[in-house]
């Protein structure tokens, strides 16, 4: 079997091949796996000779690392590879292309057949080949194809650059075995594969180690993680297990499955310091007849039910949710059902989407697919009702002091610092550059529905 240790032979004869001023630049598209995804790509490249660069026009190697939940994800990688053959028109440039796009054949046959310029194809599963890859294409000028249609554990033992020291994304499983009828997850993540506890725990303690004080435990469906040879741990477990790390002061974690979530866990939010006060589950639709359509397994009711579990263990968290809009069938009754569960819950936050037939899964098929008109004025009629519910609990916490982890400059106003707060509020204040990175307490003095403005309160 192919192995690390061949790997790092190939590294090394790749290393001495290229130019000491060798750099690579990585296009990241779609969710926080992918990005975390792209961290290990960056470490594998480094190691190669390629050092980072954040000015693509400089890089002697691009790399988009891919999205294909929806239809629009793959646009944008479409639109940037057209880019991209008139920069190597121009230069001399490798360009791969890698992540859940080409796990796809459709997908993947299309950018064989329509960008040629393309030298490097690469799927999830196989990062730590990327090397080997690299030195085949140099050595024979063709153009590479690997994909691993299963999880290669090689790759957890992969380390990353971090593209923040204080705090950092862990995989804690890979996979999904819940086949919604309209993801495309699990033809190219695969089913589900756990990741041994001691492995998770071993990786967040040396991060801690090296100044990290948040980690976000990354999984399809967390709730299902269930390391193999380790009968009845579960996700609680680890959370519990990580809890007790010395030093580690938050804890994230995403998705989570309505269907799989336990009382323990909620009991957790309670009672656990590091575990923030914020939960992502998404709902995807308040309809019981578009639930049972998406194949979810739940129902509104079971939903309902864990919000006001949780509200009640922690009265003051956050919670945020997917809504996607438009699903095939979905009538006016439906969409109605969903805008009144969103009424009943009280999001804090939400990510809503127009549904997108992805080819390949269940709900593509459907004849009876919503036109674009209509997900549109519904997409418009969602986010007039969950603004103002936003804004509402966002100023309920004027005057309120809140810690915050500083994560860098504002990218709207150069003069402020942003971070987040333990519910994950963005939140901006003016500050030194030296504070990135801390935990500070923040006099909240103004809100809007999508962030908090306050000012760094004196110890």
């Amino acid at each position: 079997m192919y192995s690390i240790n061949q790997e790092e032979q190939i590294i090394h004869i790749l290393k001495e091949s290229l130019a000491p001023d060798a750099s690579h630049h990585i296009m990241t598209y779609g969710c926080q796996m992918n990005e975390h995804d792209s961290e290990k790509i960056s470490w594998v490249l480094e190691q190669a000779g390629f050092k980072p660069t954040e000015d693509p026009d400089q890089a002697d190697l691009i790399l988009l690392n891919t999205c294909s939940i929806r239809h629009s994800a793959e646009d944008k990688v479409y639109g940037k590879l057209g880019e991209l053959k008139h920069q190597k028109r121009k230069r001399k440039l490798t360009i791969a292309v890698c992540g859940c796009m080409m796990q796809r054949k459709e997908s993947r046959d299309c950018v064989l057949k329509k960008f040629k310029h393309v030298d490097i194809i690469f799927g999830t599963n196989n990062i730590y080949k990327l090397p080997s890859l690299i030195l085949e294409h140099y050595e024979t000028g063709r153009p590479v194809l690997d994909i691993e249609e299963n999880f290669q554990t090689e790759d957890d033992a992969l380390l990353a650059n971090r593209y923040y020291p204080y705090k950092s994304f862990v995989n804690i499983m890979y996979g999904c075995n819940n086949f919604c009828s309209y993801c495309i997850v699990p033809y190219t993540r695969g089913r589900e594969v756990s990741r041994p506890s001691q492995d998770i725990l071993r990786e967040v303690k040396n991060l801690v180690k090296s100044g990290v004080a948040e980690i976000t435990l990354l999984g399809q469906n967390v709730n299902s993680y269930a390391p193999a040879l380790e009968d009845g741990y579960s996700f609680t477990n680890l959370i519990y297990d990580l809890a007790e790390i010395d030093g580690l002061k938050r804890i994230r974690f995403m998705t989570s499955h309505p269907k799989d979530i336990s009382k323990d866990l909620l009991i957790a939010f309670r009672d656990l310091d590091p575990l923030c006060n914020f939960l992502h589950l998404p709902v995807q639709a308040g309809s019981n007849f578009i639930l049972d359509k998406m194949n979810r397994h739940y129902h509104r009711e079971d939903y309902m039910r864990i919000i006001d579990q949780v509200k009640s263990l922690v009265p003051d968290i956050a919670l945020c949710t997917d809504i996607m809009v438009g699903f095939p069938e979905e009538s006016e009754r439906d969409f109605e059902d969903t805008l009144d569960l969103v009424r009943y819950v009280e999001y804090d936050s939400a990510f809503t989407f127009l549904y997108s037939p992805r080819e390949g899964t269940p709900a593509a098929k459907n004849p009876n697919q919503i036109p674009k008109e209509v997900k549109q004025a519904r997409f418009n009629r969602l986010t007039d009702t969950l603004y103002p519910i936003f804004e509402r609990k966002n100023k309920q916490l004027i005057g309120q002091t809140m810690d915050v982890l500083v994560e860098g400059v504002s990218k709207q106003d150069k003069t402020m610092l942003t971070g987040r707060t333990e519910s994950f509020k963005l939140t901006h204040f003016k500050g030194d550059k030296n504070l990135i990175g801390k935990i500070l307490p923040i006099r909240i003095h103004s809100a809007n529905s999508f962030n908090l403005e306050g000012e760094l309160v004196d110890k």
